[in-house]
């Protein structure tokens, strides 16, 4: 019995949230505290969308460790698989507030000690998703853990996901980085990535058909391409590729998440095995409503469901 809708594994971050508008971080005076870490606000808003979502990682034994665990435990994202460590901080990231993709500055040090007992082969027969992020398999020892218990999430039947959010700061190479996606990419995981994440990996701006192709080429069925205010594209292998538009907002209030929203409603809508185009449309729902509020989604999104 798959209990588990989606198994999130890797970072989750105290974000630092910069309160004045439109500014970069050398001029930002005031941050506001959140909760922060792709993940971690999947497993968030998954759990804020009625599903039963678990979180694996790991902060410090210090007050922000302490945060961490009340604001996954109110909203019902189950936490015990999230491990407190003696030897190192919570992890905290700065981050600008702004309508694009925003600046950040990362001080990693919890996030990055994933470790293979925290996910028994026990909880992989019980996940229906497994998901990750580009950000937590930048790192030893997380990045081992992971791919190894992705082989093991594939073999045991799990549908396997990952947020392509690669940013050149957090790699000691772009080769590497390449070379660990393909590595995730032979588990034929749904892949979620932006233009602005496919500028950055690939160092140059390449047509969308080719993006497709790359991932394609390497094991990937279904590649979601987000475009920002210019909503998004789905290739499905053999497939005539789908595009819609972003939903209309008419004040953006803060960029960061949105794409962690977009993939929370995308899961979601997969989970209740609905079609793609349908996943899609739930996603641009979701990320819309992310961009009105600054640092989290609202608790009653439960709206959403009446979609489906």
């Amino acid at each position: 019995m798959k209990n588990i809708d989606v198994l999130c594994v890797g970072e989750v971050l105290i974000d630092f949230i910069g309160h004045q508008h439109g500014v970069h971080i050398n001029n930002t005076r005031d941050y506001h505290r959140y909760l922060g870490g792709s993940p971690a606000n999947v497993a968030m808003n998954s759990a804020r969308l009625g599903l039963r979502p678990v979180l694996v990682s790991t902060v410090g034994n210090d007050g922000f460790g302490e945060y961490v665990f009340q604001r996954l435990s109110e909203v019902g994202v189950i936490t015990d698989y999230v491990k407190k460590i003696d030897d190192k901080p919570t992890s905290v990231i700065f981050v600008s507030r702004t309508d694009g993709t925003p600046d950040f500055i990362p001080f990693r040090k919890a996030d990055i000690c994933i470790t293979e007992d925290q996910i028994s082969p026990d909880v992989l027969k019980k996940t229906n998703i497994f998901h990750t992020t580009c950000f937590a398999l930048s790192k030893e020892p997380a990045q081992s853990t992971i791919l190894k218990k992705a082989k093991e999430a594939f073999e045991l039947g799990c549908k396997l996901s990952i947020d392509v959010n690669y940013a050149k700061k957090l790699w000691s190479s772009q080769e590497e980085a390449l070379n660990v996606v393909k590595t995730y990419c032979q588990f034929n995981p749904l892949i979620k990535i932006s233009e602005d994440d496919m500028h950055r990996l690939f160092e140059q701006r390449l047509p969308h058909e080719d993006i497709f192709e790359f991932f394609h080429n390497h094991g990937v069925e279904t590649v979601c391409l987000t475009l920002g205010s210019n909503g998004v594209k789905l290739s499905q292998k053999g497939e005539e590729v789908i595009q819609l538009p972003a939903k209309k907002v008419e004040k953006v209030m803060d960029a960061t998440g949105a794409g962690d929203a977009f993939w929370s409603g995308f899961l979601f809508a997969y989970v209740k095995e609905r079609p793609i185009e349908e996943c899609l449309e739930v996603a641009l729902q979701l990320a819309a409503l992310k961009l009105q509020n600054v640092g989290r989604l609202p608790d009653n999104i439960d709206i959403l469901s009446n979609l489906l």
